[in-house]
């Protein structure tokens, strides 16, 4: 069944269902490639602590890799979706092909820049004496693995573009699965520690190439949109409409890389290894949160961009308006989660050490008190990407995590010698900021959709 066609024609509640919950689901699962890896290393004896403090020291190379997989895989998506609802299969057909090259050509880059520079960005990033070794040890083999990352996220975002949100999800689900066979062999049993949970990270990434790849190659796998030889010849017109799309989930990604930084220096100085442990376990609890959300994003942005493309502009702000309010339940629970069981989550991740839970407790409590408005925010950037509005998407994605939030971590520990508790307090601050600002440039684009919807009646 051509999947696009639904996408014009069923109740909007039903349709939104029926893309997010795989997307849901399957970003769910995904998140465990990164909690599972936590929680593993978390209860390695003796070395826990610092390898914790380790991974946390890599997220920001690990958040750049993924930035350029958003670039060319997001920013595909979106075109796609588009030209789909143009009913323009041959154009999808071109950038699906073009953003398979693109991604192995800037993963190669992106390795090789990254292995020269590895040393020297760690230390950057926030490294000690006792954690740096741990971080060398997980990012050399991450590294090594970005063309399996990026190749198998982008092309799987290109699934869900053509409405096989089913399929999209098997991908995560599958992968998933093996990442968490593999990492208690591997850091365990092979007695390799976070080096073990690395290898498991990769070859689960792998996998998840193969296996997207083969499903648009394949002539009987029921995909709408093919991979040709012809269309991965690079077209400087196909790039420029994925990097006019793909940029502001790109610019997001490297700006959330530089407040990690930052976050990394200052929680440095002011609580030591602890504390950057304790923000790391903190950011894998934030993702799980998350996950649902851009889940209801990649559900959404087909439908969005199809709708859009076909003029059906009443389709469009409902389905704005059900992505909204889906997202803000989801961050009501996760806030009443993390609100009063704050122990309870950290406890899972380090076991009983005491100091780094109580830490943890603390700053999650701060850095989340309004999480029940960030859901607005996210997908009210989303919006302004699935309907090819790159500007203003690339200005609300960066105004949480630069505009405001950076001069909040650099300013607020200094202030009254707030110190640790400065650092945690800079994320409330911008998500307030942030989501005032999303809400104004929302309004405006939704009254515009009505004045195209009175324009576009016979």
């Amino acid at each position: 069944m051509d999947n696009t066609k639904i996408m014009g024609t069923e109740k909007i509640g039903k349709l939104l269902f029926k893309f997010s919950l795989p997307a849901i689901t399957g970003m769910l699962i995904n998140a465990l490639y990164n909690i599972v890896d936590r929680i593993y290393i978390g209860h390695i004896k003796s070395v826990g602590s610092y390898a914790l403090s380790g991974m946390a020291i890599t997220f920001p190379i690990s958040t750049i890799i993924m930035a350029f997989g958003m670039l060319i895989g997001l920013g595909a998506t979106a075109v796609i979706s588009i030209k789909l609802g143009e009913r323009n299969k041959e154009s999808a057909e071109k950038i699906l092909g073009n953003a398979v090259r693109l991604n192995i050509i800037i993963s190669i880059v992106v390795s090789i820049v990254g292995l020269l520079l590895m040393d020297k960005l760690l230390l950057i990033f926030g490294a000690s004496e006792k954690s740096l070794p741990y971080a060398k040890e997980y990012i050399t083999i991450i590294l090594f693995g970005v063309i399996f990352q990026n190749v198998g996220f982008g092309t799987n975002n290109i699934i869900r573009a053509e409405g096989n949100q089913k399929m999209a999800m098997l991908t995560m689900i599958f992968g998933a699965i093996i990442n968490i066979i593999l990492d208690p062999i591997f850091i365990f049993t092979f007695k390799m520690g976070i080096e073990g949970a690395a290898i498991a990270t990769v070859i689960a990434q792998a996998f998840n190439t193969f296996w997207v790849l083969n499903y648009f190659c394949n002539k009987k796998s029921g995909s709408i949109l093919k991979l040709k030889k012809k269309n991965m010849k690079i077209s400087l017109e196909v790039t420029k409409d994925i990097f006019s799309i793909g940029m502001s989930p790109f610019a997001m990604q490297v700006a959330a890389s530089i407040v990690v930084l930052l976050y990394n220096r200052g929680l440095k100085t002011y609580g030591g290894d602890p504390a950057i442990a304790a923000f790391g376990i903190i950011n894998s609890i934030s993702l799980l949160i998350f996950m649902p959300i851009f889940g209801i994003n990649q559900g959404s942005q087909p439908i969005i961009g199809f709708n859009y493309g076909a003029r059906a502009y009443d389709r469009v702000k409902e389905t704005l308006k059900k992505a909204i309010i889906s997202a803000t339940i989801i961050c009501l629970v996760g806030y009443f989660g993390v609100q009063i069981f704050p122990e309870f989550l950290m406890k899972a991740f380090v076991g009983n050490n005491i100091d780094l839970i109580k830490l943890g407790a603390h700053g999650i409590r701060i850095d989340l008190i309004f999480l029940p408005i960030i859901g607005f925010q996210i997908v009210g950037t989303n919006y302004f990407q699935a309907i090819r509005e790159a500007k203003t998407s690339m200005l609300l994605s960066i105004l949480r995590q630069v505009v405001v939030l950076i001069p909040c971590i650099l300013i607020f520990p200094k202030f009254n010698g707030l110190g640790l508790n400065g650092i945690w307090a800079s994320q409330p601050a911008a998500d307030i900021i942030s989501s005032v600002l999303t809400a104004v440039f929302l309004i405006k684009s939704v009254k515009g959709l009505k004045e195209k919807s009175i324009v576009s009646l016979p």
